[in-house]
């Protein structure tokens, strides 16, 4: 780090745009589902998968990618993650089949590893106390944010451009971050010694996460009780149990479970979790919109053009309540309103205008409720970590976001698919947006139970928030 250094706001935005570009081929998606499908010539389960394979590759990485930032160099990773996601998505512009839509998507969830804690630790490394609140409340607008505007955005550019302008734009915005966050100083963790990684963990826990991942996208065409499907499942619970095993006894391990000692942060990390699972409510509304309704993407897309509004405008509300009663009662009820919303998106069962208005309804406090959360829940996250494990704690928080999107969206589709496959299309998106609502009480009680209501950095004055201590 560059002694007296302090962030600018030309970081903010190429760290903002950074992160968009992320959602630009993660988010954007979730509303071009029937367009890819008619294009490619993939089936849905195939395409599901695709959906899936970048949250769940980023979330397998990105801990890994948090570490390899404190070890070897914060704006380093940034930049790798860039270069890795202009090659993701042009393998997206090039596809003519489900191989390279397959490939694309791999690459763009490390592209994603690498770019989400790395951006946070630059952020706590050069910004303090209010100014961190600030620049994590824009660093929320683009993750967030991000996926509301990527949702209406991929909409419109789906109808009007063709859905692979999607991924020309995101390059843009890649290459527009790298641009910006050029003059910032290298950042990096203290240390002794040499830097080992742990490369068996990595190893099993990716294993263990695709097993899971296969079981739940492609349960239902393996057959839920074949030998495939059960020999999918033990691999996952085994893969997981040695894992914890094995990484306990580890002095370099890849995930450092005293982390979790602090409550606060374990909270936060569980919920935001539980609250991003939340994201197949985005999959299913948009495919039934579409498929159900007859709604083309970019109607879909303007029905959430409430949860983009709303998660804009709440996001710094939240990074104001945050300093005013702390972090536990934004998280609480940012929670609550994101979760009945989902549930009103689940009446099927209403007429067409009663549905629509419904729906805009439902994703107007979807984003009002998770514009509340972010901040709070970010700040909590990252006022509890110890600065040279900064990026490692980062990388957990980003990953429970990424694992909780990828098996959201994955299990919600398979609620869905399977109960299409019974012909009744209302009932296939009320089921797999209940399963939604379920991961909404989860998150907020696992809030209640764990968050304290001192947790994250309450007030203004102090420049430089003190964290809860880490037993390490």
């Amino acid at each position: 780090m560059e002694a007296g250094y302090k962030g600018t706001n030309k970081l903010i935005t190429g760290i903002v745009f950074g992160v968009l570009t992320f959602w630009l081929f993660a988010q954007a998606m979730v509303n071009i589902v029937p367009a890819v499908q008619k294009d490619l010539g993939i089936s849905l389960g195939t395409l599901n998968v695709g959906i899936s394979l970048t949250a769940l590759f980023s979330g397998m990485f990105i801990v890994a990618a948090g570490g390899f930032a404190d070890k070897i160099g914060r704006k380093k990773i940034t930049y790798l993650g860039l270069i890795l996601s202009i090659i993701g998505s042009l393998c997206l512009v090039l596809a003519t089949g489900s191989v390279l839509l397959i490939i694309g998507r791999v690459i763009q969830g490390l592209s994603g590893a690498c770019i989400m804690p790395a951006t946070i630790a630059l952020m706590k490394e050069y910004f303090e106390g209010a100014e961190r609140q600030r620049a994590l409340s824009y660093w929320s607008i683009g993750s967030w944010g991000g996926s509301g505007v990527c949702s209406f955005a991929g909409g419109a550019i789906a109808t009007y451009m063709g859905w692979k302008w999607i991924f020309i734009f995101s390059i843009i915005f890649a290459l527009l971050a790298m641009w910006l966050i050029k003059d910032t100083p290298e950042s990096k963790a203290e240390q002794s010694g040499a830097f080992k990684f742990d490369f068996t963990g990595l190893a099993i826990f990716a294993i263990s996460m695709l097993a899971l991942n296969l079981v739940i996208t492609r349960g239902k065409d393996f057959g839920w009780t074949s030998p495939l499907s059960l020999g999918l499942a033990a691999l996952t619970l085994i893969g997981l149990l040695v894992f914890i095993k094995v990484e306990r006894k580890k002095e370099h391990a890849l995930i450092d479970f005293s982390l979790f000692k602090n409550m606060p942060y374990t909270g936060a990390t569980i919920s935001n979790f539980l609250l991003n699972a939340i994201a197949g409510t985005l999959v299913v509304a948009n495919t039934y919109v579409q498929v159900g309704r007859g709604f083309t993407s970019f109607q879909s897309g303007m029905l959430s053009i409430g949860y983009l509004v709303a998660v804009l405008a709440m996001i710094r509300v939240g990074e104001k309540i945050l300093q005013k009663v702390g972090a536990k009662a934004p998280m609480i009820w940012g929670t609550i309103i994101t979760t009945v919303g989902v549930g009103i998106m689940g009446l099927t069962f209403l007429p067409g205008l009663a549905y629509t208005v419904g729906v805009f309804i439902g994703f107007a406090l979807f984003g009002l409720g998770l514009g509340i959360y972010a901040t709070p829940s970010t700040d909590t996250a990252v006022s509890n970590a110890p600065s040279n494990k900064v990026g490692e704690a980062s990388g957990l928080y980003k990953m429970a976001s990424s694992l909780g999107g990828s098996f959201g969206v994955a299990i919600s589709a398979a609620v869905y698919g399977a109960i299409e496959a019974t012909g009744n299309i209302n009932a296939a998106a009320a089921g797999g947006i209940i399963t939604n609502v379920v991961f909404g009480i989860l998150s907020l009680l696992s809030i209640m139970m764990m968050v304290p209501g001192s947790a994250g950095s309450k007030g203004t004055k102090r420049s430089s928030p003190t964290p809860t201590p880490i037993t390490e």
